[in-house]
């Protein structure tokens, strides 16, 4: 059996007037938040993908499905939280993160830091093992046009 693995994650969301916004765990003040039947956190989702698919867990609409009712505007944290816990379960532990979120509005790189220190503990990792970036499309696509975020993550697991 192999000491690492490695999983990949994808998400998107589609940006919403008057919602509040969520990235990484934290609220950040914008006109549109994303639509979805969580609190809609498309890094942390793309991060739970992540994880799951490196632990060959399946993935978080598995666990998580949008059809149960005790997952309605559910804080995604609490969704990481658990990921984290059935990683755990299955003889795992997270190495590192490596994510880029996708967006043309806001400005996410002011708010990375606190992503970080947000995110790592629930990870049981320190915040330098939590890399964050962004960018944009150029103003190509659904993203370009503001209609979504999108979000990508690796993930690391070392055998425990």
């Amino acid at each position: 059996m192999s000491k690492f693995r490695i999983g990949f994650g994808f998400d998107v969301h589609q940006l919403e007037a008057g919602r509040p916004l969520f990235l990484g765990g934290v609220a950040i003040t914008h006109t549109h938040g994303l639509l979805g039947h969580s609190d809609a956190d498309v890094l942390i989702h793309a991060i739970c993908d992540a994880l799951l698919g490196a632990a060959n867990l399946r993935d978080i609409g598995h666990h998580f499905p949008p059809s149960d009712p005790q997952y309605k505007g559910i804080d995604s944290k609490k969704l990481l939280a658990h990921t984290v816990f059935l990683v755990e379960q299955n003889g795992w532990r997270v190495g590192n993160i490596d994510a880029t979120i996708c967006a043309e509005q806001p400005k996410i790189n002011p708010h990375i830091p606190a992503m970080q220190q947000t995110l790592a503990p629930l990870m049981h990792v320190e915040t330098a093992d939590v890399s964050i970036k962004a960018t944009t499309t150029e103003h190509l696509g659904f993203t370009g046009r503001e209609e979504g975020m999108s979000a990508y993550a690796v993930a690391l697991l070392e055998r425990v």
